[in-house]
């Protein structure tokens, strides 16, 4: 499972022009699933995510976390975070996980998260719709996690 994560002053995904979800102040979440991943991977990340110190203390020092700053999250998923471009100019998304894998997965990713933050701490995109995704990146600031790779 691979994460983008993105600092931000405010956030809102809409599906054919309706908000269904705004924050101000926290975290943007892409969320990109693939077919090999497991509840351990969702663990590590959201551990991980929710104790990142990329928000800053009084002095200007990114020192604290979300849940520090009193922050709000929202949750999309994106097959494209895992593309391979490694042939031709057409991506290939062969990792990316199926609906029937993915759907159960991003589930338990946002349950995970609502667990630590709080159920109206965590907002979310519709999966698989076409959705906008507007964000001011605070910083910016934009950090990736891989729970295959945990020394990216």
């Amino acid at each position: 499972m691979r994460l983008v994560i993105q600092r931000v002053s405010s956030a809102s995904v809409e599906v054919e022009e309706f908000v269904v979800s705004e924050i101000e102040t926290g975290l943007l979440i892409l969320a990109g699933i693939e077919e090999a991943d497991t509840t351990e991977d969702i663990e590590y990340l959201v551990k991980k995510t929710c104790q990142l110190r990329i928000f800053n203390d009084a002095e200007g020092v990114m020192n604290l976390d979300v849940q520090e700053i009193g922050g709000k999250i929202i949750v999309v998923s994106q097959f494209t975070l895992h593309a391979s471009t490694k042939k031709g100019n057409r991506p290939s998304y062969i990792r990316a996980a199926r609906p029937e894998t993915a759907i159960p997965l991003y589930e338990q990713l946002i349950d995970a998260f609502k667990k630590v933050l709080g159920n109206k701490k965590v907002g979310t995109g519709i999966f698989g719709a076409d959705m906008q995704v507007y964000l001011v990146n605070d910083g910016p600031v934009t950090i990736i996690l891989d729970s295959k790779n945990r020394d990216f």
